[in-house]
């Protein structure tokens, strides 16, 4: 696809040109950088608007850049992922904005000024909820709303610092805005998804407010996304180690959770198409759990011990479906773990961060999948919680957990996803191997954990 570049009359054409060096060493460093270990050799401009006046004391500039970087084999530098920046433009950086400096500028349209991240800054996020609220077209920005809901003026915005793959802000503990950083062209289940269940009807997740997006050479790019704060609710990750340190049973919250996540897949299953997986489709899903398999081998030699016998959990599937098994596929979360639920004070659990597993291409997380791959997601993130509060009570620990959250998912879902146990076997082998991948290349320290997990998928049956 040719990119069109879009920018307000007032932004400079020689803007990006002044910011590269500086760019070049602030980007790789932030948590949502998806290229790391590979150098940053410039960028290409793919939307640029100006939200605030640069000459006056604050300026803001709205960023689409595209990151040239070598290929992780060391072809030749290309074109690489899209990133949505803001940038803040000052004369000087106040001190409680040091954290936020990504360097000063010596020439082009902006010499001599600092730029720095803007979402630090309450006057920039404050110009975000604003053009949210009154439905602001800005150059190439639409920002829209949802029919009915309305939007409060003068929200103190506060920008939440334990954000990973994307930047999110509070709006005066009344919504939270969720930036996406890595952008890619398209419908954006983190939108299109809740905005279904919320049109559902389904309480377990909260409704979009307001969105952010462009219309770039043709497609849509979504943003962000404005959404109810949920006040009070804490982290599922943060719930169940805290839990777990103090010797807690956490099983009750994991069958409330199994609970809520078969809410929003009978949801999702009323609200889009389900299609139906025989022979040849399960067939694909098979090869293309192998592929992944012999990938991860190749990138992470420790896993190369293990790769006949993790194969024939997915041979195992493709078997079933040539003696004409069939399943159901629908709109799953497609990332689902305990950082991904949040639990009210009263006990209620929703589900949140539709995205899906950001590295895999946008077409593949909107594809319909087999709802137990949402379940072995959870499973193995129970896995994760108790290995990181040490090996002692861990398995146990875990596999209450894990047993809780399967019949809380069958009292709503009428079926218990260990009545499927090839499946449930697959799936958690595939997260499992993407687990060891992701932790080989940002948390080495964490390699241990899935690595158990291979062992023991690896040497017996799990169910």
């Amino acid at each position: 696809m040719s990119e069109a570049v879009t920018r307000t009359a007032t932004t400079s054409p020689g803007l990006l040109a002044s910011l590269d060096p500086l760019l070049r060493e602030w980007l790789p460093r932030q948590r949502w950088f998806a290229g790391k270990g590979r150098p940053v050799t410039g960028f290409s401009l793919v939307a640029a608007t100006e939200l605030l006046p640069v000459d006056g004391k604050l300026g803001l500039y709205h960023l689409l850049v595209r990151a040239h970087q070598p290929s992780a084999l060391g072809a030749e530098t290309h074109p690489g992922d899209c990133y949505q920046l803001l940038i803040g433009v000052r004369e000087a950086l106040p001190p409680r904005l040091a954290p936020a400096l990504i360097g000063h500028v010596e020439e082009g349209p902006l010499a001599g000024r600092t730029v720095y991240e803007a979402l630090y800054d309450s006057r920039p996020a404050e110009v975000l909820l604003e053009a949210l609220r009154s439905q602001a077209r800005i150059g190439g920005l639409r920002f829209e709303r949802e029919p009915g809901r309305e939007i409060r003026a003068g929200l103190v915005p506060r920008l939440m610092t334990a954000e990973q793959s994307n930047s999110s802000v509070v709006y005066g503990d009344t919504f939270i805005l969720k930036l996406l950083r890595r952008v890619v062209p398209g419908v954006n289940p983190d939108l299109e998804l809740p905005l279904a269940l919320a049109r559902e009807g389904c309480p377990r997740v909260p409704p979009p407010t307001a969105w952010l997006r462009a219309e770039l050479g043709g497609e849509p790019y979504v943003l962000g996304v404005l959404q109810p704060f949920l006040q009070g609710a804490s982290d599922g990750w943060e719930l169940a180690l805290r839990e777990l340190a103090k010797g807690e049973d956490f099983g009750a919250e994991a069958r409330a959770l199994g609970r809520a996540t078969a809410e929003v897949h009978t949801a999702l299953a009323r609200a889009l198409p389900t299609v139906t997986l025989g022979h040849t489709q399960m067939e694909l899903l098979a090869g293309g759990m192998i592929e992944r398999l012999e990938a991860a081998a190749q990138a992470v030699p420790v896993l190369r011990p293990y790769v006949p016998a993790l194969r024939s959990a997915f041979t195992a599937l493709a078997d079933l479906a040539a003696e004409g098994r069939v399943w159901t596929a629908q709109r799953v979360h497609g990332d689902l773990h305990l950082g991904q639920c949040l639990r009210s004070p009263g006990g209620q659990w929703w589900l949140i961060d539709f995205e899906g597993e950001p590295a895999r291409p946008l077409a593949e997380r909107r594809m319909p999948q087999p709802p137990v791959r949402d379940v072995a997601g959870m499973l193995r993130s129970f896995d994760y919680a108790a290995h990181s509060a040490g090996p002692s009570a861990a398995e146990d620990w875990a596999e209450t957990c894990r047993a809780a959250y399967c019949s809380g998912y069958a009292e709503v879902s009428g079926a218990d996803p260990r009545t499927d146990p090839v499946l449930l076997r697959a799936c958690e082998t595939d997260k499992a191997i993407y687990e060891v991948v992701y932790e080989a290349r940002h948390r080495p320290d964490w390699l241990s954990v899935p690595m158990t997990a291979i062992e023991r998928y690896a040497t017996s049956d799990l169910y």
